[in-house]
């Protein structure tokens, strides 16, 4: 039933377009420390080449992927069918979070829709790529995208999403760096 693949191949790559929602999971370093898992959806996962991937991480009240990644790069996603035949992919990898100040920022960001509320790229480096049966994922119908986030963000405005992000994206819950530039900026502060 459960495939290893070499690498991404035009089946996989179709599959993976065709899902409207994505799972993140990462986790720190100390053998206490929390595991994270998150879900993701729109703007959905670029293909950069068969063992690269990326998606757009939009500002949100946690900052553990970016946290964990930093400590770690430990990383996977995952992909499941809720319409269609039943299928579960999993992408195993190395992750970086690269932010809106980085140089690589703007080659990385003609792969999204421009987001007002854009904090950081997740870039993947696969070293496994895997799917096995799904057969006990449950069917969905998807109803649409969900438009809080965007609202939000446009009223928030962009000073606001700056002290959002500085008083909840500093760190991880579990005390370890969040957004580079938030945690530069706190370092220069104390020192």
């Amino acid at each position: 039933m459960a495939k290893v693949f070499d690498e991404l191949d035009d089946p996989l790559i179709a599959f993976i377009h065709r899902q409207h929602l994505f799972f993140v999971a990462s986790a720190p370093d100390a053998h206490d420390g929390l595991i994270n898992l998150s879900p993701k959806g729109r703007p959905g996962l670029a293909i950069l080449s068969p063992r690269r991937v990326a998606y757009l991480d939009l500002v949100g009240s946690g900052i553990e992927t970016t946290a964990h990644l930093g400590e770690n790069g430990r990383i996977v996603v995952m992909f499941c069918a809720f319409e269609g035949p039943p299928r579960i992919v999993r992408l195993h990898g190395r992750g970086e979070a690269i932010e809106p100040a980085d140089e690589r920022w703007d080659g990385l960001a003609q792969h999204f829709p421009q987001h007002d509320g854009a904090r950081a790229i997740i870039c993947i480096d696969l070293l496994r790529i895997s799917d096995s049966c799904g057969y006990g994922v449950p069917r969905f119908d998807y109803l649409g995208e969900r438009d809080q986030l965007d609202r939000w963000v446009e009223k928030k405005g962009p000073d606001g999403l700056i002290r959002y992000q500085e008083e909840n994206n500093r760190h991880s819950i579990d005390g370890l760096p969040g957004l580079r530039r938030l945690s530069e900026a706190s370092d220069s502060s104390e020192g």
